[in-house]
């Protein structure tokens, strides 16, 4: 049984190497383990508390506490994380239509990114703890992919309690309208394989939030609904930063396997991801977060035949 998440923090503080990684990975399957969602933000927070207490590994291939590539001493991560008993899982086509012109029509979007931003919190701590073997295994920097995650998993705790927060001022709790499981079984997807995981979680299924958010605050700004824009603007701004460290690993991985990026990306949504890839496309803000029009150009609506007609 895993230590708890206050006692690794703790115990994390007079660590080194080896064994404080195993502790940091143990405090992210903490937050995979909790089940109900204060729990779930409670170990995300002691999570981060746990990697900020830690003394990074010394680099190069001659440090005495160097994580070594073989990681058999880490505690793997569950299959699938922990999940209340609600909100009832149904088809996307059986979900509220999100008129935003109505109260009950913004409660039903804010329940909508709740319910996303929960899973985004499993997301990133599954990313963490599943993956990091194979970046070691690469030679690549563990501990910093560790700490990427661990942050971006903090910061979608802050997300998810942002929105539950404004759901709670709409007279909604965060299970009381119905969501569906699309994004951990894109998750399940992809956990053999760190490469098909960064394309579609944070190149993919992230970007997609970076492509469709502007419309939505300005629809709620239009509404007067001003709390629930800013909410989805702090969202907004901070999930840059997270596409932005998927494509960065993304690219440091495909260059330790001598894979060519842009192909390689396009071959996983392929092969991974049903329905490839549609617009709009914000491309400011994915060349911001470093996906080039390189990586999804070839999904992009060609109108020149009927230009020419």
């Amino acid at each position: 049984m895993l230590m708890s998440s206050s006692l690794l923090s703790k115990k994390a503080k007079s660590m080194q190497g080896a064994e404080a990684l195993k502790q940091g990975v143990a405090g992210c399957i903490g937050v995979l383990e909790a089940i109900e969602p204060v729990a779930k933000i409670n170990a995300a927070q002691e999570a981060v508390r746990i990697i900020e207490a830690i003394t990074p590994p010394s680099k190069g291939p001659a440090a005495p506490d160097r994580i070594p590539a073989s990681t058999h001493i880490l505690p793997t991560p569950p299959l699938r994380p922990g999940r209340p008993g609600r909100p009832l899982l149904v088809h996307p086509t059986k979900l509220p239509r999100r008129r935003l012109g109505s109260v009950e029509g913004r409660a039903a979007l804010m329940h909508a990114i709740a319910h996303i931003e929960f899973n985004a919190i499993d997301l990133a701590f599954d990313m963490a703890a599943r993956f990091l073997p194979q970046i070691m295994a690469l030679d690549l920097d563990g501990w910093q992919f560790l700490q990427d995650w661990v942050a971006i998993g903090g910061e979608e705790a802050l997300h998810f309690g942002l929105v539950t927060d404004r759901l709670a001022q709409m007279g909604v709790e965060y299970g009381d309208l119905p969501a569906h499981d699309g994004l951990w079984e894109a998750a399940e997807n992809t956990n053999d394989e760190v490469l098909a995981r960064l394309a579609i979680a944070p190149m993919v299924l992230e970007a997609r939030g970076l492509d469709v958010t502007p419309a939505m605050i300005a629809s709620l700004a239009k509404n007067d609904d001003h709390e629930s824009a800013a909410i989805l603007q702090r969202i907004y701004d901070d999930e840059i930063g997270h596409v932005a460290a998927g494509s960065r690993w993304f690219k440091q991985v495909c260059g330790a396997t001598k894979n060519q990026p842009a192909q390689t990306f396009q071959d996983f949504v392929k092969t991974r991801f049903h329905g490839g890839l549609k617009e709009p496309f914000n491309h400011a803000a994915r060349k911001k977060a470093g996906i080039e029009l390189a990586f999804y150009q070839s999904w992009m609506v060609d109108f020149s035949s009927d230009e020419s007609n």
